[in-house]
């Protein structure tokens, strides 16, 4: 299964390469001037998010949610954990509803197509890869970050072989088909809000296909409810987040 995801993610990259020249971080107020109200809200998203984390082994590992990115996801013996807001245009009704702010901001923002809250364990690094789909751009919110001595964040994203050290409430809009990475180094989970959104200014044909895409995944998402049960938290307890202790 994983050889072919990966077969079929390289051929929908070449075909998209073919089309689309962008930089690995675009503008944000050119390309999604809708990430004001997020950025605006910061704080009260960070305060759901918190809450969510206060119960953090409910929240499913990104490899139980897609077992073909193993890979970045198991790598090593440190977590990432993704609790599922919105997956290719179809919402998770439980998790929505336990973040009613986020909730409500994801419905005035309908080029919003997926969201979630990502959270990295206290030592977890997410090894270079590339993303599939050039149809839509990564807006990345941070809400919690360790911080050194100095109040320096020690936790990252590498885009492109560039290092970005956000602070919380800062963020950054990228294409997640250029070679990327993710770290933290402190002691403590990094939060950040997820989302990924519409690519605008695509030619009519290129922008019909990403809409046919976004489409059928959102289908198979429905289709397959025991993925949206776990997606929404319905899993027991698997004891100890992996890592050392943490502090919320």
């Amino acid at each position: 299964m994983t050889m072919v995801y990966d077969l079929a993610a390289n051929a929908m990259r070449s075909l998209y390469d073919a089309r689309i020249a962008t930089p690995p971080v675009l503008p944000i107020a050119e390309n999604f001037p809708q990430a004001r109200i997020f950025r605006e809200s910061w704080r009260l998203i960070a305060g759901e998010a918190d809450h969510i984390a206060k119960d953090i082994l409910r929240v499913p590992r990104f490899h139980e949610l897609m077992p073909e990115q193993a890979s970045i996801s198991a790598n090593d013996d440190r977590d990432w954990r993704m609790f599922v807001l919105k997956a290719y245009g179809v919402g998770i009704a439980g998790n929505l509803a336990r973040c009613p702010h986020l909730a409500g901001l994801l419905a005035k923002v309908p080029n919003v197509v997926s969201a979630s809250f990502s959270f990295l364990a206290p030592g977890k690094h997410i090894p270079i890869h590339r993303g599939p789909f050039r149809g839509v751009l990564r807006f990345h919110l941070m809400l919690s970050v360790p911080c050194d001595s100095h109040g320096a964040p020690t936790a990252g994203l590498g885009v492109d072989a560039i290092d970005h050290h956000l602070a919380e409430g800062e963020c950054l809009l990228w294409d997640d088909t250029y070679p990327h990475e993710a770290w933290n180094r402190g002691n403590t989970i990094r939060t950040a809000l997820l989302l990924d959104v519409l690519r605008p200014r695509m030619s009519w044909d290129i922008a019909l296909l990403s809409r046919t895409i976004i489409s059928s995944v959102g289908l198979a998402i429905r289709c397959r409810r025991s993925l949206r049960t776990m997606m929404e938290g319905n899993r027991p307890r698997d004891g100890r987040i992996a890592g050392p202790a943490v502090e919320r």
